[in-house]
This record gives structure tokens, C-alpha cells and sequence, in this order.
């Protein structure tokens, strides 16, 4: 049975998770128009979480998606110099940084969101940065769900094959937002989008699915031609009004020329986004900023007080290389043109 006649889809489109510029309402959007919607669950307090699955319950497919990574190490001294290297900036801004704080910022998924997965069974549940420990991804797919996760390189792509998972998202170098990577952090191991579907599609017999600069017609007919059953599009939906994408960063969508870099500036780990201030001059990549989700926790007073004068030099502006067809249209009319069925 193919990936969308098991979840009942009319587009073979799915919408990228995207935590921090969406809620349910983007995703009930794409779901109740065809495709399948993301819940991104990275950023949520278990009781947000709960009060999120209770919203998407019965509305249709909808795909939650949670981290997987390892919480970092107590790393006081890198931790001293990051707020070293702000402190220039909060002055310049006349502000006071924040308390000091080693309190991560996303969570790893553990047995008590699993508890709450069981609980609610959304149909689709993903992954991000690999796959949870074998009994709790045992527990989530007796709950009914469909498991899906992200490989950057073919043998993350075999990796997950292993571990049970049901389909693959490839994650190709132009998508934006956070690097799916776990098992190498080379950044120059990683290919494009299309180059690593084919090298997948071939080399596993699950179902495949095709993220990373999809945002126009053209590339998803390609994605589908090369044996992707579907494809994850994240960044075409972002200036969409169902998202809760902030104005700095919509400005920033819709300039089509500004430049996209690779940094870990804003959170310890490599993601995507439109070229700042803060990436200028403090990245875009640095291998000492704190680990993942350490270093963003610091920033939080810069990048409101920026926002509030309407600059976003120290907002993470998450987006792929393709941002050529960001539009403010609603998300069912963004996804039956991506679509081709308008």
C-alpha cells in the first residue's frame, strides 16, 4: 500500500514541522485541504503538547513531530564565554542579557511525551536527529502511527531502515530550517535534495519522501518522477497567514534575493536560514558556541528587543534555498497550486 492511500491523502504533500512559526492551525489547514499536516513538538511543554494532540484529534491525519536528540553535557565555560561575546551587543541594544541559564530550550522526546502519544495516537509520528531508543519507538508504533524520521545521507537512510521505521524523509542541502543529521555532522557529507532521493529510492524498500527546496510545481513532479511518494515542503508555507511566522522573518521570506547560510549561531546546531547580523558576526559557524539547544537561550532578550524596533539581527530567519514562490495566501490555496490542481 503506497504512503498515501495508507493515510488517506489526496496530494502527495506533506507540510514540514516548522517549531517556533506554526501551531495547529497551519496544520489542520493542509490536512483539511488534502495533504498532511506538522505539528512540530520540539518546543512544547508536555502540558502544550497534550492540549495540542486534544486540538488535532479527529480533525484528520496530522503528523507530530519531536526531537531526538541528546541533551549536552553541563558546559559552564563555553556557556561564560557565549555571554561574553553578547554582552557588546546587549549594550549596544541598552539592555540587560538574561539570567544565566543552562535550562535547554527544546526537548528530547522521552517516555512521557510517549505516554501522551499512546494516549491521543496521532496517525503519523516523526523524528527529527534520528530515532528514539528502541522500546520507546516500539511503543510508538504499537500506538498505530505511522513512524517517519530524516536522513541527510544514504547510510542514515539504511540506519533508519534497520530500526524499524516506516517511511524516510530525505532531507536534502537546500532545506531550511535544522539539519536532520545524526549519525556524521560533516556538513560536506551531505548532497542535494535530488541527487541523495536518487541514491535512496534505490538503495531502500521504503517508502521515500523528498524535502529540501521544494517550493514550485516543477520541483515536486520532479521529486515524484525520481520515486519519491511524496514530499515535505516546509518554507512555501511560512508566509501563509495560518502560520505564526513573526513579521521580521515574512519581511525577510519575501525578499527573494537575500542570501540563505548554514549556521549554529542561533541554537549549537546547523539549520538554514536567511543571512543576519548575528550571522555575520558571530558565525555562521563556530564550534564553540554552546551545544544543542544551549545557545539560544542567551539570545532571547536580544532577539526580542531587535524585533521590537522591527530588526532581525538576532532572529533565526529559518527558510531554504527556494524561496522564489513564498506567498500570503491562505495554505489550501499555497498547496493545490503546489500541487499543480490549480
Amino acid at each position: 500500500m503506497t504512503l498515501l492511500k495508507r493515510l488517506g491523502l489526496r496530494l502527495p504533500i506533506l507540510q514540514a514541522p516548522m517549531a517556533g512559526a506554526q501551531d495547529e492551525e497551519l496544520a489542520l489547514a493542509i490536512t483539511a485541504a488534502g495533504g498532511l499536516g506538522g505539528l512540530p513538538a520540539g518546543m512544547l511543554s508536555l502540558e502544550a503538547l497534550e492540549q495540542a494532540l486534544i486540538c488535532i484529534a479527529d480533525q484528520g491525519p496530522v503528523n507530530v513531530n519531536f526531537f531526538c536528540h541528546d541533551n549536552p553535557p553541563e558546559q559552564p565555560e563555553r556557556l561564560a564565554r557565549w555571554r561574553e561575546r553578547l554582552k557588546p551587543f546587549h549594550q549596544e541594544m541598552g539592555i540587560e542579557p538574561p539570567p544565566p541559564s543552562d535550562a535547554p530550550t527544546r526537548r528530547p522526546f522521552d517516555a512521557d511525551a510517549c505516554a501522551l502519544v499512546e494516549e491521543h495516537t496521532p496517525a503519523v509520528v516523526s523524528f527529527h536527529f534520528g530515532v528514539p531508543e528502541a522500546a520507546l519507538l516500539q511503543r510508538v508504533k504499537a500506538s498505530g502511527a505511522l513512524v517517519l524520521s530524516t536522513a541527510t545521507t544514504l547510510e542514515e537512510a539504511l540506519w533508519l531502515q534497520q530500526r524499524g521505521v516506516d517511511a524516510i524523509i530525505v532531507q536534502g542541502l537546500e532545506a531550511g530550517g535544522h539539519r536532520g543529521h545524526f549519525l556524521n555532522h560533516d556538513l560536506s557529507q551531505q548532497s542535494s535534495t535530488m541527487g541523495l532521493l536518487s541514491q535512496v529510492v534505490e538503495s531502500v524498500s521504503l517508502p521515500v519522501i523528498a524535502a529540501g527546496g521544494i517550493a514550485d510545481p516543477q520541483a515536486v513532479s520532479e521529486a515524484l518522477e525520481r520515486g519519491a511518494q511524496a514530499v515535505q515542503v516546509g518554507t512555501a508555507f511560512l508566509c501563509c497567514p495560518e502560520a505564526t511566522t513573526r513579521a521580521v522573518h515574512r519581511r525577510a521570506l519575501l525578499e527573494p534575493d537575500a542570501p540563505t547560510e548554514i549556521t549554529n549561531v542561533f541554537t549549537g546546531r546547523p539549520a538554514r536560514g536567511i543571512v543576519n547580523r548575528a550571522m555575520r558576526e558571530l558565525g555562521p559557524l563556530d564550534p564553540d558556541i554552546p551545544d544543542f539547544p544551549l545557545a539560544a537561550a542567551d539570545l532571547s532578550e536580544l532577539r526580542a528587543c531587535a524585533e521590537s524596533r522591527c530588526l532581525p539581527d538576532f532572529s533565526p530567519l529559518w527558510a531554504g534555498t527556494n524561496r522564489q514562490s513564498c506567498r500570503e495566501v491562505p495554505a489550501e490555496e499555497q498547496l493545490l497550486w503546489l500541487a499543480d490542481v490549480i
